[in-house]
């Protein structure tokens, strides 16, 4: 799966080259987040990616999002046998004398907030009552491009609406599609311009080659629960007290 994975960042550092013109739009004046509407969100994430030697490879998963003012909190959804597997992960090397040390950034909640034009990522270990703070040199080391814009939104709105609007209708009028296409390569964003939230983004190869497609969907209700603040006495970790 990881050459997959390679595969498909080169091919959005390529996408973000060709349409860098494009987007030039986002560049232009000082970055204010406007109000915006409290959301949870549930996002579907699918690539497909066909190798010159015939192979198709396809993954699936599910996040769950949060939106607050300030505050972006995003977990996986994992299977039921899986979340025992973790909680039953507890165990040590070389006897009782060294504390296995294990740190996975894709079953653990993340929660990306900004206070005064900083980001802050942090994740919380239920299990084993910990917030692991991740400093700006490690948000690579988590897959995180230090963008408050794009955590936020998913999609940054001046760079959608900088794209030209799709010849392809959408069926509710807060809804429209924004497509760019160049060398080969697309993409296509639905944009809902009340929620300010994408709710399709699809990039790819004209060839069939690379596929992705994001889907989000609004919860018709927001819960109350603040999970952040759900972690009273946990201990502070850092990214680097799980590094061998």
């Amino acid at each position: 799966m990881k050459p997959f994975i390679n595969n498909y960042k080169v091919f959005c550092t390529l996408l973000l080259v060709l349409t860098s013109s494009t987007y030039a739009l986002a560049e232009q004046g000082a970055r204010k987040q406007v109000d915006v509407p409290a959301l949870d969100l549930s996002i579907v994430y699918y690539d497909r990616a066909l190798t010159s030697d015939g192979v198709l490879r396809e993954s699936r998963y599910e996040e769950t999002m949060l939106r607050r003012p300030g505050h972006v909190w995003v977990a996986r959804v994992l299977p039921k046998w899986a979340e025992k597997t973790l909680v039953a992960h507890e165990h040590k090397e070389h006897g009782d004398e060294h504390d296995h040390k294990h740190f996975n950034h894709v079953s653990l909640p993340r929660h990306i907030s900004q206070d005064g034009g900083q980001v802050k990522v942090e994740y919380v270990d239920h299990t084993n009552k910990q917030v692991i703070n991740i400093v700006a040199t490690e948000f690579e080391n988590v897959d995180f491009d230090g963008s408050w814009i794009n955590a936020y939104y998913l999609a940054d709105p001046l760079v959608v609406l900088a794209m030209p609007l799709s010849k392809n209708k959408a069926s509710e009028g807060q809804f429209s599609w924004h497509e760019l296409e160049r060398k080969g390569i697309f993409q296509r964003v639905l944009w809902d311009a009340k929620n300010l939230i994408p709710r399709e983004i699809e990039t790819g190869r004209n060839d069939g080659s690379i596929f992705r497609k994001v889907s989000i969907k609004v919860n018709p209700t927001v819960s109350a629960k603040l999970p952040w603040l759900d972690t009273t006495g946990y201990v502070q970790k850092e990214y680097s007290d799980f590094l061998d």
